[in-house]
Formats: structure tokens, sequence, C-alpha cells
């Protein structure tokens, strides 16, 4: 063993080893105490939330440092996704990059464009809320539109200030936070994938049944 020591290689897969052994210990323990507690299926919901926890938080590191432009572009991708404008791209658009008077994009909810939803998009560091003079100037550029449906989206979150604005105005106005921003994309498969899927089954009874007579 003195003599293998000496080649780094060695060293490096005895380490790797070691580590290897060391993980599989205790996924054996953590799984042990999973059975007593949880049922297979509770295990699986369980691990399915965490790991959505990570890619909520993934996506928004990835969101901070995506270009202007292309969050709202990005926005206006989910909210096709999600049925808005019938889902047709031709009835989604930006506004121009200036002179768009706190509107990022527009959606257009019928053939005729009669009835639109108007977006604003602001990508923000998480520690950084939007507070109320920037929902009042979204609710003035809507006033100014003559439109009375808006989405604001941002990546952080809205301050309690923000939000109870909206309580005294009679325009239709839908907050979306990071955290939900994030969800949503991952729920219309909006800059994710899917990796890997896993079916359980159960017996079916009415197939095992008796037949009556």
């Amino acid at each position: 063993m003195k003599f293998l020591e000496q080649f780094p290689a060695y060293v490096a897969w005895r380490d790797s080893e070691r580590d290897r052994q060391h993980g599989r210990s205790a996924l054996q323990e953590g799984g042990a105490v999973a059975s007593a507690s949880e049922t297979p299926e509770e295990v699986i919901d369980r691990a399915h939330r965490e790991m959505e926890a990570a890619l909520v938080d993934d996506l928004l590191q990835r969101l901070y440092t995506m270009h202007p432009l292309r969050f709202e572009r990005l926005i206006l991708d989910l909210l096709k996704a999600m049925g808005y404008g019938a889902g047709i791209f031709g009835k989604h658009e930006m506004t121009p990059t200036s002179g768009d008077n706190g509107i990022d994009g527009i959606i257009h909810e019928d053939a005729l464009g009669l009835d639109a939803v108007y977006i604003q998009a602001k990508r923000y560091q998480a520690e950084t809320k939007v507070g109320r003079p920037a929902i009042q100037q979204f609710i003035g550029s809507l006033t100014g539109e003559g439109a009375t449906k808006g989405v604001f989206v941002t990546t952080s979150d809205f301050s309690a200030d923000a939000r109870g604005y909206l309580a005294k105005v009679q325009h239709r106005v839908v907050l979306i936070g990071g955290d939900d921003l994030a969800r949503l994309m991952i729920r219309h498969g909006v800059g994710v994938r899917d990796r890997v899927s896993y079916v359980i089954r159960s017996i079916d009874e009415d197939y095992f049944a008796e037949p009556e007579g």
C-alpha cells in the first residue's frame, strides 16, 4: 500500500472510492429512516418537491443575468404557453424599446384586438422589491392606453404597499413574483425540459373483478 501511495492516480482513485462508499452508506441509512415513516409514494413526492425547489433557484439565477429584452420575450412566451391569446403567437407583441410608456408587451385576447392585456416585465435582483410607485406608474400607463387588464412580472417580489395599492384601483392587474414566475415556467415547460419520468402503477381492480351472475 505504501508503494502504491507514491502514485497520484492511485491516491485519487482511493479517495474517490472512499467517498463513494461513504455516500452509499449515508443513502442506505437515509432510506431506512424514510421507509420506516413514509410510503414509497411519499418519498418520491418529497424528492420531487425538493428537486423542483432547486430548479426554481436555478431558473431565477438564469433570469437575473438575462438581457432585459430577452426577459420580456420570455414573459410573452410563458403567457402564450399558458393559453393567453389562444396560444397564437401572432396575438403577442413586444412594444418598441424606446417610448413604450411603461408597457413591455401586449397580448390580444380576441381576433380583432378589442380586448388586450398589457405587460410590464422587470428583471430585478432578489433584494430589490417592486414598490408602490412602479405599480402606480403601470396603472397610469394602462389608463393612458384605455386598458383595464395588466400583468406585472418581476424576478424579485412586490412590497406589501405595492400589493395593497391594487385593492384601491379598478384595473385588473395580476402581480407575478420571482418564485411564482419560475414555477409557472416549470409547469408550462418554458425554459425547461423533461429529463426522466416515472410511472407508478397499481392493481386494476375492475380488471380482476368477478363478473356478476
